[in-house]
């Protein structure tokens, strides 16, 4: 885990596809106006203590809604065992649209019942001075080299913004996703992994399926190696996720399209950032704007191991757990003071490569249950058309082993809705108000 905080970027957006299925849709916003947060709808509803003292249990497994003052910390308390890892993740969720600084953001700190910190981590809004969701992870990990927090007992997670405020003192929504994971049947050594390939891949290629991004994490839209495009406005997030197993090695590009007619320039305009499964920021990217195509792509990451939390950099420890990884993009409100509101079209290329390994031997079961396993390839969904992806996994061209494919749609779940129409795909082509 992280003791020093950096900017990060996180985000949030929506799901509209077609089907001639008698299918659900989401009540996620389609691309227009950035709407709120989308909270779990199953969020179990806490409210956060001034002090430890009387401070609500939070539990495994389980994801709550709550809200961050603008001038006071909350305190929530874990009561853990002597052998499970915990780990505490806290979407800060400011009202869209607004201007906040670069040093603002939420710190999350986990400490025992002497007070000790067991973990802490801080993110900020950094470059991208516009208002979005962000997220902070804490964490209870028992380690033969780290001597504290080891016991069982009552733990309090301390919750808090940091930084020079220049937004509105309102609170701020929070959420907070609880997870806990076993220790294995016979320990590993502390040891960070062996060399991995660390050249940054090529995006992957092809046209973009339409794919609107989710509201927030538990409606995350669910995509696999390709090419995914979407509509977005200034002050718009969007949420995806890919199944990475374990031994799988991600990469994702996001890119913004040109925009004719306007000049100006924004700084950190585009944003993209990545979380693990248990919610835990791994690292972002951003990237400027004057009206060009302009891409921003994650630097190069590790296969997914157990043994990577031995690693000392962030970004290679939180690359962790197999399971869903979240790819979050944002574009930036002042893109509106240069370009116009409307409608902007970005693509998030997605790659999977590395070949499968073996799973950890758990002593038991995450909370929830799970969590730590990538879904399958389903053979049939991994064939959308809207040409074919190069450069990743299961994309046409890919180093990987083929059973690290991960599915490019899901079945029906949250925030999702299949297409399919007697074996012919739609693709729903999105178009920024104004263009032809």
């Amino acid at each position: 885990m992280r003791h020093a905080g950096r900017a990060r970027s996180a985000a949030v957006g929506t799901l509209l596809l077609c089907t001639t299925a008698a299918l659900p849709v989401p009540s996620a916003l389609a691309a227009g106006a950035p709407g709120p947060y989308g909270f779990a709808p199953d969020a179990a509803s806490v409210t956060g203590a001034s002090a430890t003292a009387g401070a609500k249990r939070l539990a495994a497994g389980t994801t709550y809604r709550s809200s961050l003052p603008g001038d006071a910390a909350v305190h929530y308390s874990l009561e853990l065992d002597a052998t499970t890892d915990t780990y505490v993740s806290a979407t800060a969720a400011p009202a869209p649209g607004g201007t906040v600084s670069a040093g603002e953001g939420i710190k999350v700190t986990v400490r025992d019942a002497a007070g000790r910190s067991c973990s802490l981590d801080t993110e900020t809004f950094g470059v991208v001075r516009s208002a979005r969701p962000i997220a902070a992870w804490g964490a209870r990990e028992i380690s033969a080299d780290r001597p504290r927090c080891k016991t069982a007992g009552t733990y309090d997670v301390l919750v808090e913004r940091v930084g020079t405020p220049v937004s509105a003192p309102e609170d701020w929504d929070l959420e907070l996703f609880v997870v806990s994971e076993p220790a294995l049947r016979e320990p590993v050594a502390a040891e960070v992994p062996e060399a991995w390939n660390s050249r940054t891949p090529a995006p992957a290629t092809g046209e973009p399926v339409t794919r609107e991004g989710g509201s927030g994490f538990a409606s995350a839209v669910p995509v696999g190696p390709g090419v995914w495009g979407a509509g977005i406005e200034p002050g718009g997030t969007l949420f995806y996720k890919v199944p990475v197993g374990w031994g799988g090695q991600l990469a994702a590009t996001a890119e913004l399209a040109a925009e004719d007619g306007r000049g100006g320039y924004t700084t950190g305009a585009l944003s993209l950032t990545l979380y693990n499964p248990a919610r835990g920021f791994v690292d972002d990217v951003s990237a400027n704007y004057a009206g060009r195509r302009e891409s921003a792509a994650l630097p190069p990451l590790p296969p997914v191991a157990y043994e990577n939390r031995y690693a000392g950099p962030d970004r290679l420890s939180a690359m962790r757990f197999a399971g869903s990884y979240y790819l979050v993009v944002h574009l930036a409100s002042e893109v509106a003071d240069k370009f116009g509101d409307g409608h902007f079209d970005v693509a998030l290329r997605v790659r999977v490569d590395g070949s499968e390994k073996a799973a950890p031997d758990y002593a038991g079961e995450p909370k929830p249950g799970g969590l730590f396993e990538a879904e399958p390839v389903d053979p049939v969904l991994s064939g959308v058309t809207g040409g074919p992806a190069t450069g990743g996994t299961g994309g046409g061209g890919g180093h990987g082993d083929t059973a690290m494919t991960v599915l490019a749609v899901s079945g029906i779940g949250t925030g999702t809705a299949l297409l399919a129409v007697l074996g012919v795909w739609p693709v729903v082509a999105r178009r920024r108000l104004g263009s032809p």
